[in-house]
């Protein structure tokens, strides 16, 4: 799939953090929402296309291995791509690097699609699969 990370570009909030003002552990997976959004708009399908013609990619499985832990205010970049796409399943990838590029997490979340209507797998169309392999603009 996609070889490059693509990066999206977020500062870390005070709402955030715990009380050492360090990035809460909950956060990340918010963090690779925020990728995936930003994805989706870069390849030229944003998400909310995704809904209005019947589909969702339901989340099945997340993981998230912490490196270093990111801080109140750190300007941090999040890299997601689409490691696959298959018929019925998506998986994305992401890194979280640090102000001076260390890793800081990095982690994966398996999608299923999902029609909007009934809440039953579902096969991609085939725009949305394509769309999901193109690299962003």
């Amino acid at each position: 799939m996609l070889e490059a990370f693509f990066p999206v570009h977020l500062k870390a909030r005070y709402a955030e953090t715990d009380q050492m003002g360090v990035v809460h552990h909950s956060v990340y997976p918010v963090w690779f929402e925020a990728a995936r959004t930003e994805l989706s708009h870069a390849v030229g399908l944003p998400y909310s296309e995704w809904e209005r013609r019947g589909v969702l990619l339901m989340v099945g499985e997340l993981t998230c291995r912490y490196r270093r832990p990111a801080r109140y205010d750190d300007e941090v970049t999040v890299g997601v791509r689409v490691a696959e796409v298959a018929s019925r399943r998506v998986v994305f990838e992401y890194r979280i690097e640090g102000p001076d590029g260390s890793l800081l997490a990095e982690g994966e979340t398996r999608h299923v699609v999902v029609d909007r209507a009934t809440g039953h797998p579902t096969v991609l169309p085939a725009e949305l699969r394509a769309s999901l392999r193109r690299s962003p603009a």
